[in-house]
């Protein structure tokens, strides 16, 4: 390869990384601006305080079929495969510790998370797409109401309030199908049950399941509105919202799901 080729080749990715490094740093100070901007809008209690109770209604109570849903079939099968690898080793009543500690610390905030990043973080992402490519957000600011204290603020605070509260009930549904299974495939008792959900038992581990809930339903919230607001380009950019939306949440939650374990776990 003569010099000459090598100078341009060295200068073409030189300058690739410096245009994706410009495009992460305005994508940090967009996201900072778009926080900044939200929290001016929370005094505006009179907009966004009645549509935050629609929102928690879309975001928490049409949720929880999905997120009950997949934290029955998880009770399920924690309670098998921790019966087949304490065989012979374990006592199995550590079965119930088992169930409830990985419901309570793991599974049920992500998996839960996870599932309602995709319904809750590409709805929202679609429906304020569809509205910034509609010219509705337009109309909204031509009429002098604020988009972040009417679109945005309500459904980040139904996120964040109303994930916990479905967390909680999975969890609680995912424990209760772990028992069932305990009772009718593996011929536990009830007490022995009992006995092992008791045995590690920590306060820690319903706070930290439910506080986790509650930093995903921020996230994904606050993912879906800003993707969603920055759509461009008619219906396919919606659908490409969308998607962005789901990835970008999905993502981020196992980014916070480790980095919370790291500092409040240890």
């Amino acid at each position: 390869m003569q010099p000459a080729t090598c100078d341009v080749t060295l200068t073409s990715v030189i300058a690739r990384l410096g245009g994706k490094t410009a495009d992460l740093i305005e994508g940090v100070g967009r996201w900072g601006l778009f926080t900044r901007d939200m929290a001016r809008a929370l005094p505006d209690v009179a907009t966004w305080g009645r549509l935050a109770f629609v929102q928690m209604r879309r975001v928490g109570v049409d949720s929880l079929p999905v997120a009950l849903f997949i934290a029955a079939f998880t009770g399920v099968v924690l309670a098998l495969q921790a019966s087949y690898t304490f065989t012979g080793t374990v006592p199995l009543y550590f079965v119930g510790t088992l169930v409830a500690k990985t419901m309570m610390l793991e599974l049920g905030p992500v998996l839960a998370g996870l599932a309602l990043a995709g319904r809750v973080g590409a709805s929202m992402a679609a429906e304020l797409g569809t509205m910034r490519v509609t010219e509705q957000i337009d109309a909204l600011e031509t009429l002098a109401y604020d988009p972040q204290s009417y679109l945005v603020v309500p459904r980040v605070i139904a996120g964040t309030v109303m994930f916990p509260v479905v967390v909680a009930l999975a969890i609680l549904v995912g424990i209760t199908t772990g028992w069932v299974t305990s009772l009718w495939l593996l011929k536990l008792s009830t007490p022995e049950f009992v006995k092992g959900l008791k045995q590690f038992y920590e306060f820690k581990d319903t706070w930290f399941g439910l506080f986790k809930s509650a930093t995903f339903g921020f996230t994904i919230t606050l993912v879906g509105c800003v993707v969603g607001l920055s759509t461009r380009g008619g219906a396919e950019g919606v659908g490409e919202s969308a998607t962005r939306a789901v990835v970008y949440a999905a993502v981020l939650i196992l980014v916070l799901d480790a980095f919370w374990a790291a500092v409040l776990l240890r």
